[in-house]
């Protein structure tokens, strides 16, 4: 399943949320979905023959069928003129999309179309119909692929549910002097510094919120303001320090959360920069913990509506050990805009540290290669870990008088960094920078990452105690991330919703 984070900018510019796993909350497109799945017939996608007979249905009147012509660069009715008259204005059978009146909605639905021939997925997309400030249209569009007569995926079944909603969201236009009503943004103390940029980024302040740690150890938090019948979002980040341990962190979100939900807030995220025990997602040993399934289901247990995460160690097992809606926020970009600076015209080489993390490295590649519109080599180190010990000094990869980036999730001890770099060095490289989404920079790292091997480290500012000293923090640069979960919370929204009309169960 794609989360929204991953599509393409001029994608996500039109829509709330975008979805390649649909699960509609409208009963409508739940029954269509189920209906296109149904005539599947164990291929991967219908033909227009088998979705004919739908169409007469008394389902079919609320669905359209669109081909793509012209190398999908537009798009022909070919049923269903009443089905889309209400967003995109009167069309006949054999009119193009792009002569459809509503120029907006129609390039909405060029895009969602454009994606779905393309991959040949169902896609479920919200947006916004054009109202006043106070209502508007809410929409809930599913795309389906449909085969031609030729076998061709060049057919999109579809159709669209929309409901008045009175907005409240953060993105909503505002009037001078008109109250911010979106959902409410929390911090613990040793997060402000970072939530304060999230927030601001967000076009929102923190919410107040009591801190209180007692004799025993025991501890409370509580908000400051009336939460009830409010969306909610709490920003922390998992990391052990400054004698507040990982578990303490954990503890106390899951009870502030819990706290939340008790006193009526409606919906509840969960925006953790950094989420711990991620890295223990299987087992390696007998009778081995998979610790990242067990905080999966506390924070179901408390009963967290979302969770937004910035850069996990191993997406799939994330997604297999989280039963709620995810988000999972990418640092790519953001590093790539520095490091396309940096490396300036210089020949450029990306190196993995392990097998382990050879996607990442690849997504971050093919990323900087697009940016600097030229070609970026590759690197993989091979890399075993038991018993706290790393072994293994297997390297492939052209690095030769090249600029080596060498990627990876976080930084630990640096040990792993400080052998994949000096590996680089002996291979040929003629600079070596380090990049990590998350710099943990546990004991030994100060030591590790002063080897001469390493230009520079680049970490983002998920994690806020930075400890590192001398040569080490002297070649440390932090890469803000704040817009990415500030882009995530005016998408946000608190509204209400009026109960859309359905069509009756047949």
């Amino acid at each position: 399943m794609k989360c929204f984070a991953d599509f393409e900018p001029v994608l996500k510019r039109l829509f709330e949320r975008i979805d390649s796993g649909p699960q509609p909350a409208s009963p409508v497109l739940q029954r269509l979905l189920k209906e296109w799945r149904n005539r599947q017939r164990g291929r991967v996608t219908p033909s227009l023959e088998d979705i004919g007979g739908l169409l007469h249905t008394e389902l079919g009147k609320a669905a359209f069928v669109f081909l793509a012509n012209d190398g999908c660069r537009d798009f022909t009715l070919l049923a269903g003129c009443s089905a889309v008259e209400p967003l995109l204005g009167t069309l006949a059978p054999g009119d193009l999309l792009s002569k459809a009146p509503q120029k907006r909605a129609a390039a909405r639905f060029r895009r969602i179309f454009e994606f779905v021939h393309k991959s040949g997925e169902p896609l479920l997309a919200d947006f916004h119909a054009s109202g006043s400030a106070e209502t508007q249209s809410a929409v809930e569009l599913l795309a389906l692929p449909v085969n031609d007569e030729a076998g061709g995926e060049s057919a999109i079944l579809g159709a669209f549910v929309t409901r008045p909603v009175t907005v409240s969201s953060l993105h909503a236009p505002r009037r001078r002097g008109m109250p911010v009503t979106g959902p409410l943004v929390f911090a613990f103390a040793w997060d402000a510094e970072f939530a304060e940029k999230v927030a601001a980024e967000a076009e929102t302040a923190l919410s107040p919120l009591e801190e209180r740690l007692f004799e025993d150890g025991e501890h409370k938090a509580r908000p400051l303001v009336d939460v009830h019948g409010r969306d909610a979002v709490v920003i922390t980040s998992l990391h052990g320090a400054d004698g507040v341990s990982v578990n303490d962190k954990l503890c106390r979100l899951l009870f502030f959360i819990e706290t939340l939900k008790a006193n009526g807030a409606v919906h509840v995220t969960a925006a953790v920069p950094y989420l711990a025990y991620m890295r223990k997602d299987r087992q390696t040993k007998p009778y081995d913990p998979v610790s990242s399934r067990v905080v999966g289901r506390l924070f179901e247990a408390v009963g967290t509506d979302g969770l937004i995460a910035l850069e996990v160690h191993n997406l799939a097992a994330f997604q297999n050990a989280f039963r709620l809606p995810m988000t999972h926020l990418s640092a790519i970009e953001p590093f790539v805009d520095r490091l396309a600076a940096i490396v300036g015209t210089d020949p450029v080489a990306v190196v993995s540290p392990d097998l382990g993390g050879a996607k990442r490295a690849e997504a971050f590649r093919e990323a900087l290669e697009s940016r600097l519109e030229r070609e970026v080599a590759r690197g993989i180190m091979d890399k075993q870990r038991s018993m706290g010990v790393v072994s293994g000094d297997l390297f492939a990869g052209d690095v030769a008088d090249r600029h080596v980036i060498i990627v990876d999730d976080l930084i630990a001890s640096g040990t792993t960094m400080a052998r994949v770099a000096a590996a680089c060095r002996n291979h040929g490289a003629r600079e070596v920078s380090v990049v990590a989404t998350h710099g943990l920079f546990a004991q030994g790292s100060n030591e590790a990452l002063a080897s001469e091997s390493i230009s520079r480290i680049l970490v983002s500012d998920s994690i806020g105690s930075i400890r590192l000293d001398g040569p080490a923090r002297d070649r440390l640069q932090i890469v803000p991330v704040a817009s990415l979960f500030g882009e995530e919370i005016r998408r946000h929204r608190a509204i209400k919703v009026a109960a859309p009309s359905v069509l009756p169960d047949p």
